[in-house]
């Protein structure tokens, strides 16, 4: 790690006091440099918080519409709620675990920016990272916690500030170099993917699920924040209630497979 770059770290450290959410808190943005998983993933609908050179954002998507396919609809309510059906998609969901009541209709995506100015030269694994999955459908939290990004042989884009939509790259083999280099990673995952006996997840169950995303620094003191709430509706029974969901956008999103995490559960 060069000096300029260790400056740049405990200049972030020099946060240290500020709460997890100081910073600027921004609903329906775009993430930096664009979205680069996938393909036709359009930008916007980010809950983005950015502070210390680091962007954090998180946002909700529909993944399997009538006929399977995603979409580039958001549901956004403009304050960090994204709305969706509960219930199994009707095409069946994914090709691996097809009719699995464990299959939300919706994704959860997630971006990092390790150095979304391009100045401090702070990679992605510099830092510490911590996704926390609400399990829990009343307004109360199970959280499965994880860092996504200090984790062998991932799948995530991998990119820079120049990088362009769709134009991450995925690398499992190569990935401890991917995040030695650069500073943006992003992924989009459904909760299906880390169903297990210890965290359940029902499709058909109606619920508000949070998840939060945070960068810890040098010291693991936590320095930036972001989180939103996705809830699951259901089926509406008027045209007002449907309406209200707001389903806006076209577009599509490549199939991601099952994450290999380590976790820490509190």
């Amino acid at each position: 790690m060069s000096l300029m770059r260790v400056l740049h770290l405990f200049a972030f450290a020099a946060c240290v006091g500020l709460p997890a959410n100081a910073g600027n808190i921004v609903y329906d943005a775009d993430v930096t440099p664009d979205v680069i998983f996938g393909a036709g993933n359009a930008n916007g609908a980010w809950t983005i918080n950015q502070m210390g050179g680091v962007e954090l954002g998180l946002r909700a998507k529909l993944r399997f519409d009538a006929t399977n396919q995603p979409q580039n609809i958001f549901n956004s309510n403009g304050a960090g709620t994204y709305t969706f059906l509960s219930g199994q998609p009707t095409g069946g969901g994914f090709g691996f675990a097809s009719g699995s009541p464990s299959t939300a209709v919706w994704n959860f995506e997630w971006s990092i920016n390790s150095d979304v100015a391009g100045t401090s030269g702070v990679n992605l694994d510099d830092l510490i990272y911590e996704l926390a999955i609400d399990f829990d459908p009343t307004s109360g939290t199970d959280f499965l916690k994880f860092d996504p990004i200090n984790q062998p042989d991932q799948d995530h884009a991998i990119g820079n500030n120049s990088t362009a939509n769709g134009g991450g790259e995925s690398n499992p083999i190569n990935y401890a170099s991917l995040i030695a280099n650069n500073n943006v990673a992003q992924n989009s995952w459904n909760m299906e993917f880390f169903d297990s006996a210890a965290f359940p997840f029902n499709a058909n169950q109606n619920g508000q699920y949070t998840i939060r995303l945070t960068a810890f620094d040098v010291q693991n003191q936590t320095q930036i924040q972001t989180e939103i709430q996705v809830n699951a509706v259901p089926e509406p029974t008027s045209m007002g209630t449907f309406a209200a969901l707001a389903l806006v956008g076209v577009g599509g999103l490549g199939r991601r497979r099952r994450p290999r995490i380590d976790s820490r559960v509190s």
